[in-house]
């Protein structure tokens, strides 16, 4: 491909392919992260684009693989700190709070039990075992076709209906039992 193909393949999809990362990662600087590495990848992989093949299942191929990369790396971190001894919080030591703005006109009430019940859908789509989860994430939050999603793992479009359905059937028993 020309340079000038891979500029435009990169203005087409660079958003999309973001979008993407930031449904799997919920983290817009490490979603950031995952889209450039992913059209890096692209452009330097010897075997390249197959020409009659779908660019942005290709590129979400390729995001995949690197946030599959990103959690195993993530996790290894994890048991590296568990196996170290707990530090006391030392003055000055940098913490992330949390804070959600109010409108006048909004009821608290209403907007914490909406919350709390967004929170119970998470937690229980992050109990979702694969590929459930993420064929459910691909299809409601990366808006990604039945066709597209099963280029990306490589099944059938018919594999990847079933799998979302029974994706939102485990869902919804989650949701239920948790209450």
């Amino acid at each position: 491909m020309s340079r000038l193909d891979w500029e435009k393949m990169y203005d087409t999809y660079y958003l999309r392919i973001y979008a993407y990362a930031l449904t799997s990662l919920k983290n817009e600087t490490d979603a950031e992260e995952i889209a450039q590495q992913t059209f890096y990848r692209a452009m330097s992989s010897k075997s390249g684009f197959r020409a009659g093949s779908n660019e942005f299942s290709w590129l979400c191929s390729i995001a995949r693989n690197l946030i599959i990369d990103f959690y195993r790396r993530r996790k290894r971190e994890v048991l590296k700190s568990d196996e170290m001894e707990d530090e006391p919080d030392r003055p000055g030591q940098n913490k992330t709070v949390l804070t959600e703005n109010f409108s006048v006109d909004s009821e608290p009430e209403k907007h914490a039990l909406e919350q709390e019940e967004i929170f119970r859908i998470h937690l229980a789509l992050h109990k979702l075992k694969e590929p459930y989860r993420e064929v459910f994430e691909l299809r409601v939050f990366g808006e990604l076709s039945y066709r597209q999603i099963s280029v990306i793992f490589g099944k059938t479009e018919n594999w990847a209906r079933v799998t979302y359905y029974r994706a939102r059937v485990l869902l919804r028993e989650r949701v239920k039992t948790d209450d």
